[in-house]
């Protein structure tokens, strides 16, 4: 719910007039009356200068979230096979395939086919790509090379564009301030904007369920569309406080605290002990990550492990129990186990991993789904969600429906603002003003001294949030000084 004011220019009676009048008003005696006045401020605020921020965020969104289907548009050719066959060809087969069609770099990782349609992915390392891989799509009944994508982490080059352009606006690191501040006053106006529009009591609509959940079409001018506003983001609140959560679980700042979060509660994912049996890891990896943990198994510069070992691997991890598609990550050393993990995203979701010792067939290390700490699970799961894979087709549309209902409720937003504008020829305005400064001297005291130092915590959790509100206020205080000597 952005740039809402809860005010209406009918109303008559002298609190809502000094509200919005955008004088400075005397101050009045402290109250619990207060609190609303504030939020009307702070909403209005925060909805002006945020809502861009979240407009961009939505439309970005909303097409990201239909990234699975436009990558079948566009490159359909090497995700699908033309045929589905009865037996798939040994991996062995796949991957000299593969190699024979594309030898430069190192062999990094396969995937299997996530449904019968989907083809074998072989991934290579090259390093001229730096961070990003190769990957050799093979039909894997005929082991046919049907192309090759440059993708990072498993995405295509079309859903990594998409998604950079939702997270940063093609701009990198710097551009990720942008989602971070959407994601970090979201639930704020949200928030404020269920209390105002939930804690109204002109009214006997206003008290019914009816009131709160379906706009008023009776209205006329701005109540008609502050009622759609207000409505509209009563049936979004869920969502939106879901997505700003999940946005700043892996935001640039928020993020950070957020793992400290995570390692402090142990809430991390158990990490697969890659390490073979009886052998010694490396002096310069010694108390550190193995090879299987990074997802990569050599350097571009190292021989290619010996194919049929990946049939292997694969054969002792389906053994132990992995089922659905498979990511095999061979050694990057003589020391280290082949890492099998599953890729399963769509709920039921599995992402069990073992470390298969090719060479003798055996699981050496198992971690589970179900030994993951809850809140490695919640983060995982919202991410998921988030991303819109998790609850398949369902998940999202309901993305969709909640991108488009944030682009309509932020548009009403700025809709009132224009219509409170004032209109006489002695008192014309392109917008209308915002409302009254110095609410904060009529909050109780008691609020005033909790609030500061929770206000505080909250701006050193989510740093971007706190930095943009410091700037509203020395912004607020300077308009105020401002104004004020002007009158004097």
């Amino acid at each position: 719910m952005s740039s809402t004011i809860d005010q209406d220019p009918q109303r008559t009676d002298s609190a809502e007039e000094s509200a919005t009048s955008g004088a400075e008003p005397a101050p009045a005696g402290r109250s619990w009356q207060g609190i609303r006045a504030l939020l009307v401020r702070l909403h209005f605020y925060a909805g002006v200068f945020v809502a861009p921020f979240l407009l961009v965020a939505a439309l970005t969104g909303l097409v990201y979230a239909f990234a699975p289907q436009l990558d079948q548009l566009v490159h359909g050719d090497q995700l699908r096979v033309e045929q589905v066959g009865d037996q798939p060809r040994p991996l062995a087969e796949q991957i000299a395939a593969a190699r024979a069609a594309h030898p430069e770099g190192a062999l990094s990782s396969v995937v299997t086919p996530a449904e019968p349609e989907d083809t074998t992915r072989v991934v290579l390392s090259v390093p001229e790509l730096g961070d990003k891989q190769r990957t050799v799509f093979v039909d894997p009944y005929t082991a046919k090379v049907q192309g090759e994508l440059t993708t990072s982490w498993g995405s295509t080059p079309l859903t990594t564009w998409l998604g950079d352009l939702h997270k940063n606006l093609q701009l990198g690191e710097t551009g990720r301030l942008y989602s971070e501040v959407a994601a970090s006053w979201l639930w704020v106006i949200v928030a404020g904007g269920l209390i105002l529009w939930l804690g109204r009591s002109r009214g006997q609509r206003a008290k019914s369920a009816r009131g709160v959940l379906l706009p008023d079409r009776a209205a006329r001018g701005v109540r008609r569309t502050r009622s759609f506003h207000a409505a509209t983001g009563v049936w979004l609140a869920l969502g939106l406080f879901f997505l700003s959560a999940t946005g700043l679980t892996w935001s640039q700042y928020s993020g950070e605290r957020f793992e400290r979060l995570l390692d402090t509660a142990k809430g991390n994912a158990p990490e697969l002990d890659t390490l073979l049996p009886g052998a010694q890891p490396p002096a310069e990896e010694e108390g550190g990550e193995h090879a299987g943990h990074g997802g990569h198994g050599g350097t571009a510069d190292s021989a290619d492990p010996d194919p049929t070992a990946f049939d292997a691997a694969l054969a002792a991890a389906r053994e132990a129990g992995l089922g659905g598609t498979v990511a095999l990550t061979p050694p990057a050393d003589a020391s280290s186990a082949w890492v099998v993990a599953q890729k399963d995203n769509v709920w039921p979701v599995h992402y069990d991993q073992v470390a298969v010792d090719a060479a003798k067939g055996e699981v050496t290390a198992h971690t589970r789904w179900a030994d993951y700490p809850l809140l490695a699970k919640l983060t995982k799961l919202g991410i998921q969600g988030h991303m819109g894979v998790l609850f398949g087709i369902v998940n999202q549309l309901v993305l969709a429906a909640i991108a488009i209902g944030l682009i309509l409720v932020t548009l009403w937003g700025y809709r009132m603002w224009w219509m409170r504008r004032p209109t006489r020829e002695d008192r014309s305005a392109l917008m209308g003003k915002a409302p009254a400064r110095g609410t904060w001297r009529g909050l109780p005291l008691p609020l005033l001294i909790l609030g500061i130092p929770a206000v505080a915590a909250l701006g050193w959790a989510l740093p971007v949030f706190g930095c943009t509100l410091l700037a509203f206020l020395v912004v607020d205080v300077t308009v105020g000084l401002v104004h004020r000597g002007r009158a004097v």
